[in-house]
């Protein structure tokens, strides 16, 4: 079952009929008090127009904006006004609020297995609100914390479904917690509707606000990361290095500016490989004499 549009009636029109009712009753008391004969009749009508303006007005009710009233007559659902505005319904009618709002759920950190077993920290922050009243209100026990355990369970889910960084060189297609953040949110997001449809809570935005490793292995994980980046930027480096001396070599072989045995061009290349890589400014020894003393 789906939520379903209440019918009511405008609540100034039952406002104002209420009134005439109470005006009724206490013209008809009166009646009953001044007059000898039909007193009991008087007296009669005036108690019922009473208790009618009672009915009238216990069926007057406002909803403001950004929020619905559930209507239950007599255990059945009976729909939903989402219209702002003052009405009127059964009297009998139990009116339950549910707020429409946008609602912020600031997640705790969760310390909680990586894919590859590392452990981590995770908290993220939910945009919520109500899509559906029905099944706010009879499909779940408490919407709201249902909002809460369901959101925990799919933030664990989702950092045991991902690693936190990969330090292989797997390309582009390994999503991970660290630098894939828009994918994650986006998977984040359709895991989240996917566990709330149910309590009819529609998500707006799903977003990760803190990701580290734990404390425990966070020293070990930020060496190795370190040490990562360094391996590929001598990697870098060394590539570049040995792309500029073969360039050098070739531009001196094909200007015959000098000629080179392979004992002096592998020291040339040594020198030109220590200059090119060293982390430091090189100092050279400059040779006054020839080039083979």
């Amino acid at each position: 079952m789906e939520e379903k549009t209440s019918r009511t009636l405008p609540g100034l029109l039952m406002l104002v009929v209420g009134i005439l009712l109470l005006g009724v009753a206490g013209w008809l008391i009166y009646l009953a008090s001044t007059r000898t004969d039909g007193t009991a009749v008087l007296g009669i009508l005036g108690t019922l127009s009473i208790f009618l303006s009672i009915l009238v007005f216990a069926g007057l009710f406002i909803v403001n904006p950004n929020e619905a009233k559930v209507m239950v007559l007599f255990g059945k659902y009976a729909g939903t006004v989402r219209k702002d505005g003052f009405f009127w319904v059964n009297p009998f009618t139990v009116k339950r609020r549910i707020s429409l709002r946008a609602r912020n759920l600031s997640g705790q950190k969760l310390k909680v297995n990586d894919k590859l077993g590392n452990p981590i920290e995770i908290a993220v922050v939910i945009v919520w609100r109500v899509s559906d009243t029905f099944k706010a209100s009879f499909e779940v026990d408490n919407y709201e914390q249902y909002v809460v355990i369901q959101s925990e369970t799919a933030v664990r889910h989702l950092a045991q479904s991902y690693p936190y960084d990969t330090f292989e060189d797997a390309g582009h297609e390994v999503l991970t917690l660290r630098a894939s953040t828009e994918q994650v949110n986006q998977v984040l997001v359709a895991e989240l509707q996917e566990r709330l449809a149910s309590a009819g809570v529609k998500i707006i935005e799903a977003r990760l606000t803190h990701l580290a490793y734990a404390p425990e292995i966070a020293e070990a994980m930020l060496r190795r990361q370190q040490a990562t980046a360094i391996v590929a930027a001598r990697t870098q480096i060394v590539t570049g290095a040995v792309s500029m001396v073969e360039m050098a070599l070739q531009q001196l072989a094909d200007k015959h500016v000098v000629e080179l045995g392979e004992e002096r061009r592998a020291a040339m290349i040594s020198n030109l490989l220590v200059v090119l890589c060293s982390e430091s400014a090189a100092s050279p020894v400059i040779n006054a004499g020839t080039l083979y003393q």
